[in-house]
């Protein structure tokens, strides 16, 4: 990523924008510009995906995008992939294989079919591909994330972004 003429410092990867009136987003994320809102039943309008959805979303297409290039690394025959996925919360009681045991977690359910000519065994191996994506794996592990009251020469700010 450049830096931001004069400043030495990079611009926002994403930018989130929204007034107090509702729960609409404008988003910028580089070139790309897209939105975000809640369902109707929580006081949304549902003109866009919720922030789970796109969670979801960067998951699978990360988890797609990575079996897709082992495929290809591989020259296997893989031909198409389809990734779905649920996010749900369930009481930590109900997970076997979780180790927390008290209170709720955040499930994600992925399912993954994959068409071509492919032998069990590759097929076996691009599921443990799949677990290693890197949203995947981002996921999983520890996440460190910094809140602070933006200033004057603010993330986005410095990267100039209009909404």
């Amino acid at each position: 990523m450049n830096t931001i003429e004069g400043t030495g410092t990079k611009p926002a990867d994403v930018v989130v924008r929204g007034n107090a009136s509702g729960f609409l987003q404008e988003i910028v994320s580089g070139a790309h510009q897209l939105r975000a809102d809640e369902p109707i039943d929580v006081g949304g309008a549902d003109a866009a995906p919720g922030p789970y959805d796109y969670v979801l979303v960067g998951l699978g297409a990360c988890t797609s995008m990575t079996v897709g290039l082992y495929a290809r690394t591989k020259k296997w025959p893989l031909e198409n992939i389809s990734v779905s996925l649920r996010h749900s919360r369930i009481h930590a009681k109900d997970c076997a294989e979780c180790e927390t045991k008290d209170g709720m977690l955040d499930r994600i359910d992925v399912e993954i079919a994959l068409s071509g000519a492919l032998t069990s065994e590759q097929r076996a191996k691009l599921m443990e591909i799949a677990a290693k994506c890197p949203v995947h794996r981002t996921l999983k592990s520890e996440i460190n994330i910094r809140l602070r009251t933006a200033s004057s020469g603010s993330l986005s700010e410095r990267a100039g972004t209009k909404v």
